[in-house]
């Protein structure tokens, strides 16, 4: 892992030092970049330490400054009504709109494992080092995830809330701080899938559904399924969906995922990268009771030609809560390796 995080530097026109491993082991955190004056700066809010118990779970936020390679512990993640004293959460979300990044919701996890979702949402100012409460979500989600549209929206699809999924896409509106109800999720609900977005047309894919049965206790299941959704430009709120064929029928779990314009051939793709085919609680083990083991597939879906390609990394990945791309170099902040190691630092692809 070492080798894949001095790669990850290296291949950012950066040299590695000690200050590029300063942070801590972290998974299941919400990662968002934010370019000011031409700078870009990196952010991982809250997650899962290494030992990944519940103790470990936290509200930290650690910024990498690209531009000179160093990692600083900043303000952490504030929480409005702390849950039994718990601050710190895991599965937030986080995207970034202009110098700003937005951060949302998570779950508290307590002692007894009891798990919460929060409703509160920020916006961080990394220059400023400064969070501003915003509108809390109308239903409080996690392991969802945030797509932005044009410079102002923020569409929250699908994820968790305190006892089950829900089918909903919450919209939030930059420009006003309200929200409102979107065009609701087609397939079934689920919790951490992965998405990306580029103009107006997204892709979400595949994530973990509930399936309730007569005798026994309900169970999770992996969803491999995909759907393309097209928002109306006349109305943010209305997305017209399309299913889309599943490039292998396979479901992943908590894979990193982005829309990006391939700098060789321009076109339009959704990315996705790494993920675990066992869905698994938040310490890394299935809940069919195996230990989950990454994968190191990379999926991209062309948005032009409504087709797949998929390519490999040669590092394995898992627990991401997005994909960042800086200088056209795709990165996820921590994770879990193989063995369901805590990542420290980037990864490159």
């Amino acid at each position: 892992m070492l080798l894949n995080t001095l790669l990850a530097f290296t291949s950012l026109g950066v040299k590695a030092n000690e200050n590029s491993f300063l942070p801590p082991p972290v998974t299941n955190n919400a990662v968002a970049q934010v370019k000011v004056d031409h700078h870009w700066y990196l952010l991982s809010f809250s997650g899962l330490g290494a030992n990944k118990d519940h103790q470990d779970v936290h509200n930290h936020l650690y910024v990498f400054d690209v531009t000179n390679n160093q990692w600083h512990r900043k303000s952490s993640v504030p929480i409005a009504q702390p849950i039994n004293k718990l601050t710190g959460r895991l599965a937030s979300v986080a995207t970034a709109i202009n110098e700003l990044a937005y951060v949302f919701g998570g779950y508290t996890v307590a002692k007894d494992h009891s798990e919460v979702s929060i409703p509160d949402v920020y916006a961080y100012d990394v220059i400023k080092d400064q969070y501003r409460a915003l509108a809390s979500m109308p239903v409080p989600v996690d392991d969802s995830i945030a797509l932005v549209y044009e410079n102002r929206y923020i569409y929250l699809v699908s994820g968790w809330h305190n006892d089950g999924n829900v089918n909903l896409v919450q919209l939030y509106d930059s420009q006003t701080n309200q929200w409102q109800q979107a065009s609701p999720f087609p397939g079934k609900a689920v919790f951490g899938q992965a998405g990306g977005i580029i103009g107006n047309k997204l892709l979400v894919c595949d994530g973990v559904r509930v399936d309730v049965h007569l005798n026994k206790r309900r169970s999770y299941a992996a969803e491999a399924a995909c759907y393309r959704g097209e928002i109306n430009p006349n109305d943010p709120s209305r997305i017209s969906w399309f299913k889309v064929q599943h490039p292998t029928g396979i479901s992943r779990y908590r894979m990193a995922a982005t829309g990006l314009i391939n700098p060789v051939t321009q076109a339009k793709e959704i990315v996705f990268v790494g993920g675990s085919h066992n869905p698994y609680n938040y310490n890394g083990v299935g809940y069919n009771g195996n230990p989950s083991e990454p994968s190191n597939e990379i999926w991209y879906y062309n948005l032009d030609t409504n087709t797949w390609k998929i390519s490999n990394t040669e590092t394995a990945t898992m627990d991401h809560r997005g994909l960042l791309v800086v200088d056209a170099k795709l990165l996820t902040i921590g994770g879990m390796t193989k063995n369901q190691q805590v990542i420290k630092g980037i990864n490159h692809y």
